[in-house]
């Protein structure tokens, strides 16, 4: 019997070796891809919150730029990639605009939402709505009365089709009842370029890209698309504020893929919570002025359900191509 009880116990260690192992997380190097290039807001978020990441993780964490397609191909590589949270995407609302404007178009999406799991929301930052100086325009107001007049006629710029830039053009259109003509480029640096050399005359670019240029007298800023004004800029209104029913932010998040275990993501979430608040990395996002507006996974959760059916809304809104 004794004999018995042993081999039993015996038989039993492996097993639980094994799961002991399994539930040890991490074990070496995390990668964080960033599905755009260096210089956007994901990959100026990432390469800050990385070494932050490292000290709660205690393990290396690797940012890795997978570009194209606006944010595509990076994200269907996360999608792909083996779900043991040794992946991760760090991204903004392309992984919300990206699936709905491929089903619009009638193509087969590349990934869905529903691939993957909030982490944490690490910040969100309105869109500045400018104007190039040269113009009439010193008022919202002012602007959308000129645009009424004369639909289709004035040229806004964006980064490109369906881009926060472009989608925050297409919403205050919507919202204000107003026609703008859209002239897409291949990215922030382009899109701002443009507008600086009065190749467009109207935008909605991120706060940290519009600020110097705004300061030097570049650019004339109308109003932001959040819920509150801005310390930097208090005595400028939110498009909200001025009547239009309407929030739109730059946010980075990050994701992993929903069948990691449930004990890696539970290490991963309160690693990256430790991360945002870590003063290296505050300090850096301060510099960048994009400060961190942290969102544990389960607010998160409620806030990109959110501005993804927002922003699901207005891309079908958006007149297809014939």
């Amino acid at each position: 019997m004794a004999r018995m009880l042993l081999a039993g116990f015996m038989a039993v260690l492996p097993l639980a070796g094994n799961v002991a192992a399994q539930e040890t997380y991490p074990t070496r190097a995390v990668t964080l891809v960033s599905p755009y290039p260096p210089g956007g807001a994901a990959d100026l978020t990432a390469r800050p919150l990385a070494p932050a990441l490292e000290k709660a993780l205690k393990q290396p964490v690797i940012v890795v730029n997978r570009t194209g397609a606006g944010g595509a191909v990076g994200t269907q590589f996360v999608s792909q990639a083996p779900a043991d949270g040794y992946t991760l995407i760090i991204t903004v609302f392309s992984i919300c605009t990206i699936p709905e404007a491929d089903q619009v178009a009638g193509r087969k999406p590349r990934f869905t939402r529903d691939q993957f799991v909030p982490i944490g929301r690490i910040n969100a930052d309105p869109l500045l709505l400018i104007v190039h100086p040269s113009t009439p325009w010193k008022t919202v107001k002012a602007l959308v009365s000129d645009v009424k007049k004369r639909p289709n006629d004035v040229l806004f710029v964006s980064a490109g089709p369906y881009t926060v830039a472009h989608m925050g053009m297409e919403i205050f259109q919507q919202t204000a009842g107003i026609k703008f003509r859209h002239l897409p480029t291949t990215g922030g640096g382009p899109a701002m370029t443009a507008i600086v050399g009065g190749h467009a005359f109207v935008s909605a670019l991120s706060t940290g890209a519009v600020t110097p240029q705004a300061k030097a007298g570049k650019l004339r800023i109308l109003a932001n698309t959040g819920g509150n004004r801005l310390p930097a800029f208090p005595d400028l209104p939110t498009l909200k504020e001025l009547g239009y029913d309407m929030e739109v932010y730059l946010w980075v998040g990050l994701f992993a893929r929903k069948e990691v275990p449930a004990h890696a993501l539970d290490v991963i979430r309160k690693a990256v919570k430790e991360a945002a608040a870590d003063s290296q990395f505050t300090n850096a996002s301060m510099k960048m002025q994009m400060p961190p507006a942290y969102l544990d996974a389960a607010a998160f959760q409620k806030f990109w359900d959110k501005d993804c059916e927002m922003l699901a809304g207005a891309i079908r809104r958006i007149p297809q191509p014939k």
